[in-house]
C-alpha cells in the first residue's frame, strides 16, 4: 500500500486492534503520545514527523530528547495526510492549517469538509483540475511504457 495511502488506514484495524481514530483523542491523549505511537497508527516514518516537525506542520512537547505529541499534533497529522493524499504541497496545507486554527472559534465561511480539511469551492476545483491534468500525463506515460514493453516481448 503506497505511503500517503496508509494514512487512511489509521481509521482500520492495526495488527489486530482498533487503530484510534485520528480526529478524537484516547487514552493516550491525557500523557501524549510518542514519535513510535504516531508512526505506527499512520503508517508513517519517524523521519517523516520530525520532517514535518522541522518544517512547524507540527509542535510536540519535550520531555528530555522525547517528543510527546498532543491530541492536536495528532488531528494535525491526520490533516496534513489527507491534504497529501489529495494533492496538496506542504505549503499549502500549511496554510490551511493555519485557516484550520483561525477558523476553530468562527466557524469555516463558503467551505466544504474533505477528509477534515475545510476547503474552499476555488480550492477544491483547482486541485481537481491539476489532478485531471496529472491524471492526463500519467496515462500518456502508461501508454508510451506499455506500447515500449510490447515491442520489447515481440
Amino acid at each position: 500500500m503506497p505511503r500517503h495511502s496508509l494514512a487512511l488506514a489509521a481509521a482500520s484495524s492495526h495488527a489486530g486492534r482498533a487503530a484510534p481514530s485520528p480526529f478524537t483523542a484516547d487514552a493516550g491523549a491525557e500523557s501524549g503520545f510518542t514519535i513510535s505511537d504516531l508512526a505506527r497508527d499512520f503508517g508513517v516514518t519517524l523521519r517523516t514527523l520530525r520532517f514535518y516537525e522541522a518544517r512547524g506542520l507540527l509542535s510536540p512537547a519535550r520531555n528530555g530528547m522525547t517528543r510527546i505529541y498532543s491530541a492536536r499534533d495528532r488531528v494535525r497529522l491526520a490533516l496534513i495526510l489527507k491534504g497529501k493524499q489529495l494533492g496538496f504541497t506542504l505549503v499549502e496545507i500549511r496554510a490551511m492549517l493555519a485557516e484550520e486554527d483561525k477558523a476553530a472559534e468562527g466557524g469555516h465561511d463558503g467551505a466544504a469538509s474533505v477528509g477534515g480539511l475545510h476547503l474552499s469551492r476555488e480550492q477544491i476545483a483547482e486541485q481537481l483540475e491539476l489532478l485531471r491534468t496529472q491524471r492526463g500525463e500519467i496515462e500518456t506515460a502508461i501508454g508510451e511504457l506499455e506500447e515500449t514493453l510490447a515491442r520489447m516481448s515481440r
